[in-house]
């Protein structure tokens, strides 16, 4: 899906984790951590892998495989590749991912409900921990173990919870002002789903999902293999 991010550019990785020294981690490179991660933890009982191994249950060339990897002192070993166990933990830690980050989300629709009640959140080191809601018949109810809290307690339940990243799902005509609310509660990342272009501070990451967006994409892709012909 199509993301955008702002503020900071790149993170640094941890010496503690890495076998050579700790680099600078471009963004672009950031964003394939996770898929390298999730293919790491699909090898069930697998000591060691390879880098062709890992790049085609990634869905990268070997050679970005080891360029990225090369960014967190990971070079595996010749003849042997990398051990999983460790590279995850690696990555993990990159990632951020030691430590459970509290997520709250703004805007319980249908998608809403549906964020609330994704079980991959908590395996992947999220806890969802407020939900909160400016329709008065969705208020008070409760959505996967947690009661759903009035708008304008928004900040109330950021600040008593320690979130610290924010989830927007709400109609785009609202989802500047609950970004604002939110900034100003103390989150430093923001997920929307709100089809527009948000504005957040330098200091606040910004990531967007437009799933109306990338069906577009693929609409204009089939049309264009549709006037050529071309199926390949």
């Amino acid at each position: 899906m199509d993301t955008q991010r702002t503020a900071r550019g790149s993170v640094r990785a941890a010496r503690a984790v890495g076998q050579g020294p700790a680099r600078e981690v471009p963004p672009s490179t950031v964003a394939r951590l996770p898929g390298y991660l999730r293919a790491l933890q699909g090898l069930e009982g697998v000591v060691t892998t390879s880098s062709d191994e890992l790049a085609h249950a990634a869905g990268v060339t070997p050679a970005q495989l080891r360029k990225d990897l090369s960014f967190l002192g990971s070079y595996g070993r010749r003849g042997v590749g990398y051990d999983v166990e460790h590279l995850s933990e690696q990555i993990g830690v990159v990632l951020g991912l030691t430590t459970q980050r509290r997520v709250v989300i703004v805007g319980i629709g249908n998608l809403g409900h549906a964020l609330a009640s994704y079980s991959v959140f908590a395996e992947r080191g999220f806890a969802v921990v407020g939900l909160v809601d400016a329709d008065p018949a969705v208020v008070g109810t409760t959505v996967a173990g947690l009661v759903v809290r009035p708008w304008q307690d928004v900040g109330e339940v950021v600040r008593t919870t320690d979130a610290t990243i924010g989830i927007i799902a709400t109609p785009a005509s609202s989802a500047q002002e609950v970004c604002d609310a939110l900034v100003e509660a103390g989150v430093v990342g923001i997920l929307t789903f709100a089809p527009r272009a948000l504005r957040v501070p330098a200091r606040v990451d910004l990531r967007a999902v437009d799933v109306a967006s990338e069906l577009q994409i693929l609409a204009f892709h089939d049309r264009r293999r549709t006037s050529t012909g071309d199926w390949a």
